[in-house]
C-alpha cells in the first residue's frame, strides 16, 4: 500500500493556479526526440555543448570526467536561482537531467566535490517560442504543479510557527525544549527541500551544515552582502549539541575550529535570522507569481522526487546532516514523504503516456513502499526515531542498497512523463 493515496489527498480542496507548465512539442519540432545536451565535468571545468536548445524537453547528459562526485546545475538568468540540478554524479559515470524549457537566457555549472563555488559557469540559451498545452492534457498537467505547489505552501505553513517555538527556546536558553523540537520542525523543510534549493540564497541561509558554509563564504557574501556568518538550523543545532573537544566535522576538521558555542546575544541574533528567513521563505512561495517566476512545471515537481532520493543517498545516510543530534532519520522520513508525494502526482501522467510508463510507475511503487518499511523498522514521527550513531554499518549498507534500489527507476521517472524513451 503506498504512503500517500495517488494525487496526494493531503492536497485535496486547495485552489487551482495557473502554471507555466509546457507541453510535448509537435511532430517535427527539433526537441521531439528531446535532443540531448552534452555535459563533461572535470575538478576545474563544466563544458556544455552545445550551449542553446530549442524549447520544450530538454535532456543535460553529464559525465564526470574528474576525481570527485560533482553535480550540475541550470540556473534562471539571474545566475543565483536554481532551475534543475542534478546530484551525486560519481567519478566516471554518466548522469541524466531531464527539463522542460521556455525560451530565454540560463546559466549552467558544475560543483566538484559537491561543496564550495561552482565551476565552468557559462550561458546557456533557449530559443523558439513558449509551447501551448491545450484541451484535457493542459488541465492535468495544470493540476498536478498546482497540487504540488500547494503542498509546499502547506509545509511552509506549518514549518513557520514550528520555527518560531524552536528558535525562541534556543534563544531564551531552554535547550532542553529546543532539542526536543529540533528534529520535527525540520521535516517540514525536508520535504520541500528541491523548492527551498532553488530559490537562491535563502537555502543557505536556512540550511546549511557548517562546512558548506566555510566552503562557500566568500561567495555567499558576494551574494548577500549581509550573509557573513553560519546561520540556520545546522549553527543552532551545533550549540545544542556541544561537541566534545576533539570532536571531528564529517570530512575530518577539528570541530571546535574558528567555533565557539555562541553567546545569549549571538543565540538571539541566529535565533531572530532563523524566524526572518522563513519568514521570507513564506512569503516567496505564497507570492501570486511563485509558479511563473521560478518556472515551475511537471518537469519540476517529477525531478523534484529524484531530487529528494539523491538527498538520502548523499548526506542522511552518511550520517552527515546531523551530525552533532544524529536526528538524521527524521530528515531522511521528511525527504522520503516529499518524494513520495511529488512521484504520486506525477505517476498518472507517466501511466497515460506509454505501456513503459505504466510498468515504471508500479515498480518504482513498490521499491517505495519497501523503502518506507524498512525505514519503519527504526521508529516513525509520532513516536520518534532511533539515533542514527545506533544505527550499525550493516544496517546503513541495508538502506542504501534499498534506496538505490528506488532511486535506480525514479530517475527515469522524468522522461518517462515528458513521453521519451531514456537513454535516446
Amino acid at each position: 500500500m503506498t504512503l500517500f493515496p495517488r494525487l496526494a489527498a493531503a492536497t485535496a480542496g486547495c485552489a487551482v493556479l495557473l502554471t507555466g507548465c509546457v507541453a510535448k512539442p509537435p511532430s517535427g519540432d527539433p526537441s521531439t526526440t528531446m535532443g540531448t545536451i552534452t555535459v563533461t565535468s572535470t575538478d576545474t571545468t563544466c563544458a556544455v555543448s552545445p550551449a542553446t536548445a530549442p524549447s520544450g524537453s530538454v535532456r543535460f547528459r553529464i559525465t564526470n570526467g574528474g576525481s570527485q562526485t560533482t553535480e550540475f546545475y541550470l540556473m534562471a538568468a539571474d545566475g543565483l536561482r536554481v532551475v534543475a540540478e542534478k546530484e551525486n554524479i560519481a567519478t566516471g559515470v554518466t548522469g541524466e537531467l531531464s527539463v522542460q524549457l521556455q525560451p530565454g537566457s540560463y546559466f549552467t555549472a558544475c560543483k566538484p566535490g559537491m561543496r564550495g563555488e561552482s565551476v565552468g559557469k557559462a550561458a546557456f540559451t533557449v530559443t523558439g517560442e513558449s509551447p501551448q498545452l491545450g484541451g484535457e492534457e493542459q488541465t492535468l498537467l495544470g493540476k498536478v504543479v498546482s497540487d504540488y505547489v500547494n503542498f509546499v505552501k502547506n509545509e511552509v505553513a506549518e514549518l513557520q510557527p514550528k520555527a518560531e517555538k524552536l528558535a525562541q527556546a534556543y534563544a531564551n536558553g531552554d535547550d532542553a525544549t529546543a532539542r526536543a523540537l529540533f528534529a520535527t520542525t525540520r521535516v517540514h523543510y525536508e520535504r520541500i527541500e528541491p523548492i527551498a534549493e532553488a530559490l537562491g540564497i535563502l537555502d543557505p541561509r536556512i540550511d546549511y551544515r557548517e562546512i558548506d558554509y566555510q566552503a562557500e563564504a566568500a561567495a555567499l557574501a558576494k551574494d548577500d552582502p549581509t550573509f557573513t556568518q553560519w546561520l540556520g538550523f545546522h549553527r543552532i543545532e551545533k550549540d545544542l549539541w556541544t561537541p566534545a573537544k576533539d570532536a571531528r566535522q564529517p570530512d575530518g576538521s577539528r570541530a571546535w575550529d574558528d567555533w565557539a558555542p555562541s553567546t545569549t546575544a549571538e543565540r538571539k541574533v541566529i535565533a531572530e535570522t532563523l524566524v526572518a528567513d522563513i519568514g521570507r521563505l513564506y512569503a516567496t512561495v505564497h507570492a501570486d507569481d511563485f509558479v511563473t517566476t521560478h518556472s515551475l512545471d511537471i518537469a519540476t515537481v517529477s525531478n523534484g522526487a529524484s531530487g529528494l532520493l539523491e538527498e538520502i543517498a548523499t548526506s542522511k545516510v552518511t550520517g552527515e546532516e546531523d551530525w552533532w543530534s544524529h536526528t538524521d532519520l527524521y530528515d531522511f522520513q521528511g525527504n522520503l514523504q516529499g518524494a513520495r508525494i511529488a512521484f504520486d502526482l506525477v505517476a498518472p501522467i507517466a501511466e497515460r503516456k506509454s505501456a513503459t510508463g505504466k510498468e515504471l510507475v508500479a515498480q518504482i511503487d513498490s521499491e517505495f513502499d519497501k523503502l518506507q518499511t524498512l525505514l519503519d523498522t527504526y521508529g516513525s514521527l509520532k513516536t520518534g526515531y532511533v539515533s542514527y550513531d545506533k544505527v550499525t554499518r550493516a544496517q546503513q549498507r541495508q538502506l542504501v542498497e534499498q534506496i538505490d534500489a528506488t532511486r535506480e527507476p525514479l530517475s527515469k521517472l522524468t522522461n518517462a512523463v515528458l513521453g521519451v524513451e531514456s537513454g535516446q
